[in-house]
């Protein structure tokens, strides 16, 4: 139930299942846990002897028998402040060595769920309003419910503004997207729409293959240009449909 979980926190596979069955069980010898876990009884002593290390489990002697059993699975919140506090010590310095390797213009593309999730990174680092041409609500995807949560915030913190142009069905199929990005948006004519959309913000223009109003397809596309002429040129083409579509208008202009 929250393998999958803990492996994304950093847990190997059969600690996962050992922690797992540890929080079942309670305290228990390695046979038992072995039997829960589904992991072979040698495996289960290094699994628990890494899961000691991190501080999520203990042993204990109940009448001369060697038991363990968990510890608070708060400690997987300090496990987690513990990297980022080990990462933010050197990403100072990372990020100065892959700046000064990053080129004026550039091309190159993000494919699938995690893809996506480097697209929306790109517009957290640029701090830049985003405008959006034949926006399909996918953000509403089932797959990014957590991501785009915690995303909308850092987004909002950093404020950063979003204008829409959304498709047309997006007004009467996917509605909630609105309340979600709020004002301001407007609506393209219905015969102009199309399974394509642009982003486009800082120095960067991203295409979108692969898009439904509030669902991405299995394997999303993502095309990144990185260009201030291309940019800037593209935010003069979103300038002229703005001042054509109906719908809710910006206070600022480009």
């Amino acid at each position: 139930m929250y393998q999958e979980l803990l492996q994304k926190i950093g847990l190997s596979l059969n600690e996962s299942r050992v922690y797992e069955a540890l929080l079942y069980l309670g305290e228990a010898s390695v046979n038992t846990i072995s039997v829960r876990s589904k992991v072979h009884r040698r495996n289960v002593y290094d699994s628990l002897n890494k899961l000691m290390e991190k501080g999520l489990a203990s042993e204990t002697f109940v009448k001369g028998e060697k038991l363990f059993k968990p510890i608070d699975p708060e400690r997987l919140k300090e496990i987690m402040k513990e990297k980022e506090t080990a990462l933010d010590t050197f990403l100072p310095e990372m990020k100065k060595l892959y700046q000064s390797i990053q080129p004026e213009s550039e091309a190159y593309f993000f494919r699938g769920i995690e893809g996506f999730k480097n697209y929306l990174q790109l517009i957290l680092q640029e701090k830049k309003t985003v405008y959006f041409i034949g926006a399909k609500a996918f953000w509403l995807d089932p797959r990014l419910q957590h991501y785009v949560t915690h995303f909308d915030k850092e987004r909002r913190k950093s404020g950063i503004k979003f204008k829409h142009l959304f498709d047309y069905e997006v007004k009467t199929e996917k509605p909630e997207i609105l309340k979600l990005v709020g004002p301001p948006y407007k609506f393209l004519p219905k015969q102009y729409s199309s399974a394509t959309a642009v982003d486009i913000f800082g120095d960067y223009v991203v295409m979108f293959v692969g898009v439904k109003p509030g669902e991405l397809y299995d394997e999303p596309l993502q095309f990144i240009l990185k260009s201030k002429l291309l940019a800037d040129g593209y935010r003069t083409f979103f300038q002229f449909m703005w001042d054509h579509c109906e719908g809710e208008r910006a206070e600022e202009e480009i």
